[in-house]
């Protein structure tokens, strides 16, 4: 008899994507710098006759200068926000954190005076804290936080400078009440990102997880098709060559074996569709390689011809089938009649495989027995769509009810 060495099959590798995640921190990004640049803009309008109204009092050059690149530079995030790369976004984040405390330090190089009126602000000292929040997602925290003490501190003391009647003991409890006032505001900030970048760490590791689960599965399910080929085809074909011997029905269940180990190492077929009539010429050859004598009952319902089954489905089914047969000429005695039903619909398929027999306890059957658990039941719950189910009992016979549905 021939023989031929086939390799266990190598289960496909899936492995989760390598660069991490980032698609809810940067929504946060996006939707921060929407809401900043909506602040910028909101400033702009209440702020504008203020800067005009100052004017006078500065270097020509600054005022316009300075609204130009405050303001622009504020409302360009939010503007970029709606590309799909978020780096322009965060570089004009950065941009706009700059250029305010540019702003603020170049104040007292172009300020002329004379003092402005009581009661009237500096209008730089009125959003420190929006500027520092424009780098929430782009600089690191301690860069952004020393940001917003730099600007609250800068922008009082310029604001105290500008006023020539401001009381001086006021000064240092003013820049305290707008740090803490920008700090409410930034640190909520912080968080909003901090938890989309868990969410974004949580989903890469639950992925993680799917990806390393489904590769463990697809090795359990490549070991259990190894071991029902093993038992249906190779442990078969030696227990029939030691009682019948060199028979023509041996020879047959050999070269079949070979066959599918041959496929099963080369890994053919595995994107192969059956029709209906070739899924069905498949279960009659499995049939009739175990028991020459069996009949395929075909039933053929509304809808059969236009059924498509993939081929790992097909094969699963035929081999089940087989080995539900095997089982029977081994088990069900030499007076018990076998029989086999096919129905086919639109749906899907079911196959029936009967005798009988002597019957037997499913309860009693051993553990290191692998017909019904490995290569009836194992396989069939391998299938999407796949369900087997044996009915019998000690003089009962035996009913194997196969079936898949394309639903």
């Amino acid at each position: 008899m021939a023989t031929a060495t086939a390799a266990a099959p190598r289960p496909a590798v899936i492995t989760p994507a390598n660069s991490p995640r980032h698609e809810s921190s940067d929504h946060i990004s996006r939707m921060v710098a929407r809401l900043i640049s909506a602040g910028y803009a909101a400033y702009l309008i209440l702020l504008l006759p203020a800067a005009i109204s100052m004017a006078p009092r500065m270097d020509a050059w600054w005022t316009p200068v300075i609204v130009a690149a405050v303001y622009g530079s504020g409302l360009l995030p939010g503007a970029l926000s709606f590309r799909r790369d978020t780096r322009p976004m965060r570089i004009a984040s950065g941009v706009a954190a700059t250029a305010f405390l540019l702003a603020v330090f170049s104040w007292p190089l172009a300020w002329n005076g004379p003092p402005l009126p009581s009661g009237e602000l500096l209008w730089l000292a009125t959003f420190p804290g929006l500027a520092s929040l424009a780098v929430v997602s782009t600089w690191p925290t301690w860069m952004m936080f020393a940001h917003l003490v730099i600007g609250c501190v800068t922008v009082q003391i310029a604001n105290f400078a500008a006023h020539e009647d401001a009381p001086r003991e006021l000064l240092l409890p003013e820049i305290t009440f707008a740090i803490m006032f920008c700090t409410l505001f930034v640190g909520a900030a912080v968080m909003a990102l901090r938890t989309g970048r868990v969410l974004d760490a949580t989903t890469d590791a639950t992925h993680a997880a799917a990806a390393a689960a489904a590769a463990r599965r697809a090795r359990t399910v490549e070991r259990e098709r190894f071991d029902a080929l093993i038992h249906d085809g190779v442990m078969s074909t030696l227990l029939a060559a030691s009682r019948q011997g060199a028979t023509p029905a041996v020879s047959r269940l050999a070269t079949t074996t070979l066959r599918q180990l041959d496929a099963l190492r080369d890994g053919r077929g595995t994107q192969e569709h059956f029709g209906c009539e070739e899924a069905l010429s498949l279960f009659r050859a499995a049939a009739t390689d175990v028991d020459e004598g069996v009949t395929l009952h075909v039933e053929r319902l509304d809808g059969a011809e236009t059924l498509t089954v993939p081929a790992e489905t097909a094969r699963a089914l035929s081999a089940a089938l087989a080995e539900a047969l095997r089982n029977s000429s081994r088990h069900a005695g030499e007076a018990a009649t076998r029989s086999v039903e096919v129905a086919v619909a639109r749906e899907g398929i079911a196959v029936l495989v009967a005798d009988d027999g002597r019957g037997f306890d499913p309860a009693a059957v051993p553990a290191h027995r692998l017909g019904v658990s490995v290569s009836i039941n194992g396989r069939m719950r391998q299938l999407h769509g796949g369900s087997a189910r044996i009915e019998t009992a000690p003089g009962a016979g035996t009913r194997v009810h196969l079936a898949w549905s394309s639903s």
